[in-house]
Formats: C-alpha cells, sequence, structure tokens
C-alpha cells in the first residue's frame, strides 16, 4: 500500500512538472504567434504603407495551413512523437520570426506566414491537450488540460504590453527578434525536456476477444458516422468565426471607438486574468459536471458580449468590464474544446479526432480576420464587423446546444 501511495505521488509530481513547463511555454507560444500578429500588423501598416487587407492576408493563408496540418499533427501525437513535434515546431516559428523582421516585400511576408502557419498547429493548445492526454490517458486528462488552459490565459495579459513596450522602444523588426529568440530557447527548451514518450499512459490491455481501439483515420472515419460529431464542428465553426475577428481587429476597433493606445492596451490586458478566473471557476465549482452542460450555458455570454462592444460608451472602465465578461467565457470555452471529444464523442484516437475536428475552425480562424479587414474597408469602420461577428457567436450556440442534446441522447 505504501509503495503504492509512493509511485502514485512520484506520477502526480511528473505530471505537475510536465504541465508546469506545457504552461510556461503555452503562454510564450500564444504571445508570440499569435496575440502579437494585431499589434504588428498595425506597426507595418503605418511604417510599410501596405494597405490592411493584405497584411492580413497573410495570417489567413498562415491559419489556413494551420487547419491542413492540425489532423497529421495529432496523428503523430498519438503515436508518441510530442516531443519531437513541439519541440522542433518551436524552434522552427522562432526562425521565421527572425525572418519575418527582415520582410521588405508583400510575397516574402506571405511565404513566411505559410511556414509559421504549419508550425502553430504544433504549437497551441491542441497539440498540448493531445499530449496530456497521451500522457495520463484520455479518460483523466480533464485535471491536466483545465490546469494547461490556466497558465495559457496569461499569454496575452503578459505579451500584449511587452509587446507593445517592445515595439514603441525598438521597432517592430527588433520586436520580432526579440519574440523569435523566445520561441527557440523558451518554447523549444521545454517542449524537448518536458514531454518524454517513455512516461506515457500505458494502453490497457485486451482480451482476444475484444476490438482494438481505433486510430487514425479510421477513429476520424467512425467519428465522422456521428451526428454530435458534426454539430460540435458548427459550433466550433462559429467561434473561431467570432473569436478571431474581435481578436485580430478588437486593437483598431477601441482606437476607432475614441480610446487612445494605452487605453487599448489596458483593456486588452483584462482578458487574459479574466480567462484565468473562468477557468478556475469550472475547475472549483463544476470540476465533474458534464461538459455538455457546462458548454451550453457557457455559450450564451458571446453574444452578449459582442452586444456589449457594440454598444458601450468610449470608458476603458465600461470597455474592460466587457473585456472581462467575454474573457471569463472565452477562459472557459477552451477547457470545453479540450474536454468535449473525449467526453462527447470518444476516449481513443484524442490527437486524430481533435485534429480532425478543429482543422475546419482553423480555416476560419484564418478567414474571419481576412473577412473583417474587408468588410472594415468596404464600409469604413467597425459596425458591421460587429454584425457579422454576432452571427457567428449566435452559430456557435446553436451548434453546441444541438451537440449537448444530441451527447446526452446517447
Amino acid at each position: 500500500m505504501a509503495g503504492n501511495a509512493i509511485e502514485t505521488s512520484k506520477r502526480d509530481t511528473g505530471v505537475g512538472r510536465l504541465i508546469t513547463a506545457l504552461g510556461i511555454a503555452q503562454i510564450c507560444s500564444w504571445g508570440t504567434l499569435y496575440y502579437s500578429f494585431a499589434l504588428m500588423a498595425e506597426a507595418m501598416r503605418t511604417d510599410l504603407g501596405w494597405p490592411k487587407t493584405e497584411i492580413y492576408g497573410a495570417a489567413t493563408l498562415g491559419l489556413t495551413l494551420a487547419g491542413v496540418a492540425a489532423y497529421p499533427v495529432g496523428a503523430a501525437i498519438d503515436r508518441g512523437q510530442g516531443r519531437y513535434v513541439m519541440s522542433l515546431a518551436s524552434v522552427g516559428a522562432g526562425l521565421m520570426l527572425f525572418a519575418w523582421s527582415q520582410v521588405s516585400n508583400v510575397l516574402a511576408f506571405y511565404a513566411i506566414f505559410a511556414a509559421i502557419g504549419c508550425l502553430q498547429a504544433a504549437t497551441f493548445y491542441e497539440p498540448a491537450f493531445a499530449v496530456i492526454a497521451r500522457r495520463v490517458g484520455s479518460g483523466n486528462a480533464r485535471r491536466g488540460i483545465t490546469a494547461l488552459t490556466l497558465w495559457g490565459g496569461f499569454a496575452s495579459t503578459v505579451f500584449i504590453p511587452l509587446i507593445q513596450l517592445l515595439i514603441n522602444m525598438f521597432g517592430w523588426r527588433h520586436a520580432l527578434m526579440v519574440l523569435g529568440a523566445t520561441n527557440i530557447a523558451v518554447c523549444g527548451g521545454l517542449y524537448f525536456l518536458a514531454i518524454d514518450p517513455a512516461k506515457d499512459h500505458a494502453v490497457p490491455s485486451r482480451q482476444p476477444h475484444e476490438a482494438l481501439p481505433l486510430a487514425g483515420r479510421k477513429a476520424v472515419a467512425w467519428a465522422m458516422r456521428r451526428p454530435v460529431f458534426w454539430a460540435l464542428m458548427v459550433a466550433l465553426v462559429g467561434y473561431e468565426a467570432a473569436f478571431a475577428a474581435l481578436t485580430f481587429h478588437l486593437y483598431p476597433l477601441l482606437l476607432e471607438r475614441g480610446l487612445d493606445t494605452s487605453g487599448v492596451v489596458a483593456v486588452l490586458a483584462v482578458i487574459g486574468p479574466a480567462q484565468v478566473v473562468g477557468r478556475t471557476l469550472i475547475m472549483f465549482f463544476a470540476p465533474d459536471a458534464p461538459i455538455r452542460r457546462v458548454g451550453s450555458m457557457i455559450v450564451i455570454v458571446f453574444p452578449l458580449a459582442v452586444l456589449g462592444f457594440a454598444w458601450a460608451p468610449p470608458n476603458v472602465a465600461v470597455i474592460a468590464a466587457i473585456a472581462a465578461f467575454y474573457g471569463v467565457a472565452n477562459g472557459m470555452i477552451t477547457i470545453v474544446r479540450g474536454l468535449m471529444v473525449p467526453e462527447m464523442i470518444s476516449r481513443d484516437a484524442y490527437g486524430a479526432i481533435n485534429g480532425a475536428m478543429v482543422a475546419p475552425m482553423n480555416v476560419m480562424l484564418a478567414v474571419s480576420p481576412l473577412a473583417a479587414a474587408w468588410i472594415w474597408s468596404e464600409t469604413g469602420g467597425y459596425d458591421a464587423v460587429l454584425v457579422a461577428i454576432g452571427v457567428g457567436a449566435v452559430v456557435l450556440c446553436c451548434g453546441f446546444w444541438t451537440a449537448a442534446y444530441l451527447a446526452g441522447r446517447q
């Protein structure tokens, strides 16, 4: 008994160290490769004189390719290759940020972002969730995934003010070099040292009459025959349409609304801690609640937040309160995303099924910022953009409520 307790304690300590290392790396990965774009785009537009739609088109290309790469990345992690997938992708991302810092023409900019997009698929939440699921088993991954999202919630809080400071002090090109070095040294090193396939959860032995667990394409084909899979995919597409457009355009949107740069940065910095608050609330008050019920209550917040951004007066305190409201819900929905596959579809082949599901989500993540930039350029303001974001939020609600109903009947 004592030996088993000691072994369990060691295992829990090892998982805790993995979560801490992944969490720090996720803060840096999201901060440097995602939250940096809106600030860099504005700085590039001012410096180079490129149209906004042209700059955001590169982000669209990159995020589209991230969607294409999502399935092979997840399948590779299912095969135990998470250490090399995530560490080498971080090193590659750092090199691409170095290249971005030297860009002077649009074609090179697009080529760099094509590579960055593929590497994002191997460095963001989904591959990290798959690493945790492989380490502890997908049925036991809830606590680890929740803890990881607590870390990731600080990415915007840490990096938006830091990047703005770097741009103000050294210019956007030198700021990108700092971000590139962070990817190589911090993210690449932590992913390589923390992810150890030798410590992965052992697959339970099966009797001769029991079928082997589905994996790879067979698992995805099986999942695609379930209506809940498609309902969740619709929900994710709606979520990304709203989330990506708002994330990439909230900075210039708030400037257009009358806030100054410091006020906008203050509002954006609220979102990260609010996400952590939301995830903490789930951890303490709904640690074992069915994820379909948790998600069904959370999704209604998104259309309400869009209404708030649309009608709020240009007051930092009021808009920061709306941003906090939005951030709490966004933090919670990240946990829902990480757990909906094992709890609502299947506990086998987490990486492959999740990768297939998030592929169209990533395409929408790519398209919506460019679409928002086009709407802005055609209408001359962000009012119509907010209407489009609201439509995406409503699609999220309808899709997830449908999925929750279907999953409840299974």
